[in-house]
């Protein structure tokens, strides 16, 4: 029994050095296919590739940002239509909605009454001057009297009766002047130009002061846009005005549906308060508008630039792009065709193009695309550049957003 377990153990033993073996060499031919050939000697590594770019110039470009303000556009005048007069209307010389002048005929009010008022004065008045006439004459009789035949009390009387008279007169004169007065009144004039509106009476209706105004007149050609300035802005322009560093602004107008106005807006006046609420002060522009584009209490957005703008040297936008630390920078390219990092100020985009304060010469070459691949110092190759509008110094952009 013993001698059997030691030749089953002496066999498992030549079969595990046997599998042994063989791992063993499979391994070192395995190991041999995979090992790399070894370089011949003296042979260079393969120079690294260049990154290809596309770049753009440096340019000088007019920059002119329009600052935005929610305005708020108001009539020139309001007037409400009153009547003088109480009365009938009679006639009515206008429809509703119309572009009246000033002095233009609006409404006519039965007159009759104040008709017969006035020749009533006038009968006074002529009744008046006979007496006195006729005081006047006695009064001067009196005076050539023999001073024997008159008493001075008849002739205090005299006088007394001359003088209430002239005085009579004088009433009746007064009385006749009111009374034509309350006459014109019964024609209602318009007393500005502007748009009328809805008619309050109409034919036939009875209308007095106390009844309200029989319509409103808003003067709309030119008109008035408003907008609030913070208190700190209206410092810096109220000091570049003293100062007269202040720029020649130009005022536009963006309407409702977007559109820009084809008006230019004049400065008005400034309000002479500030709001205690919101720390801003009202100020009050002037804007052409024959067409009656902008209608008393809307809304329209205000833009503020300038009539000659400044001039920036710009960048493209896609030159740009932000480091770490919070700066921009901008790739340059120099003339071994390499790549320097620029740090550069800038101030808002506009059209495309950012305006670069301070980081930047005019005439220096910019990469505009495969900035995300290039390190210091990298060499480069130049690609054309892909069509883009904004690449084109002509090109506008819409203004509405």
């Amino acid at each position: 029994m013993n001698n059997a377990g030691n030749n089953k153990s002496t066999i498992g033993s030549v079969i595990a050095t046997v599998i042994l073996v063989l791992a063993s060499a499979i391994g070192g031919w395995v190991a041999r296919e995979h090992k790399p050939e070894p370089k011949a000697k003296g042979m260079a590594m393969p120079a690294p590739q260049a990154q290809s770019v596309a770049v753009t110039q440096v340019k000088e470009m007019a920059y002119n940002l329009a600052e935005r303000f929610v305005a708020h556009a108001e009539a020139m005048q309001e007037v409400d239509l009153l009547p003088q007069v109480d009365g009938y209307i009679k006639e009515m010389k206008f429809k509703e909605g119309d572009t009246v002048k000033t002095g233009q005929l609006l409404y006519v009010l039965d007159d009759e009454r104040y008709l017969a008022i006035v020749n009533q004065r006038k009968a006074d008045l002529a009744a008046a001057e006979a007496e006195q006439r006729r005081a006047e004459r006695y009064f001067k009789r009196m005076m050539e009297a023999d001073a024997r035949g008159i008493t001075q009390l008849e002739r205090d009387n005299a006088e007394a009766a001359a003088e209430s008279a002239k005085a009579a007169v004088l009433q009746a004169k007064a009385n006749l002047v009111v009374a034509e007065y309350d006459l014109k009144k019964t024609k209602v004039y318009a007393p500005i130009s502007g748009q009328i509106g809805k008619s309050n009476m109409y034919l036939g209706d009875y209308v007095a002061p106390s009844k309200g105004a029989l319509a409103r007149i808003v003067q709309i050609d030119p008109i008035r846009v408003t907008f609030p300035l913070t208190d700190r802005s209206y410092v810096a322009w109220r000091s570049q005005q003293l100062n007269g560093s202040a720029p020649d602004y130009r005022l536009r107008l963006l309407l409702p549906d977007g559109s820009e106005y084809s008006g230019l807006g004049e400065w008005a006046f400034d309000d002479n308060t500030m709001s205690k609420e919101t720390a801003t002060i009202i100020m009050r522009l002037k804007f052409p508008n024959p067409e009656r584009m902008l209608i008393p209490n809307s809304y329209v957005t205000l833009l503020v630039d300038y009539k000659t703008p400044p001039k920036y040297l710009c960048v493209p936008q896609q030159a740009l792009y932000d480091l770490s630390t919070g700066s921009r920078a901008v790739w340059v390219l120099k003339e071994d065709m390499t790549v320097e990092q620029r740090i550069v100020e800038t101030r808002e985009v506009s059209g495309g193009w950012t305006p670069v304060v301070e980081g930047l010469k005019l005439g220096e070459k910019v990469v505009i695309s495969g900035i995300s691949k290039l390190a210091p110092g990298m060499k480069v190759t130049l690609v054309e550049a892909t069509s883009n509008d904004d690449l084109d110094p002509n090109f506008k952009p819409r203004i509405k957003e």
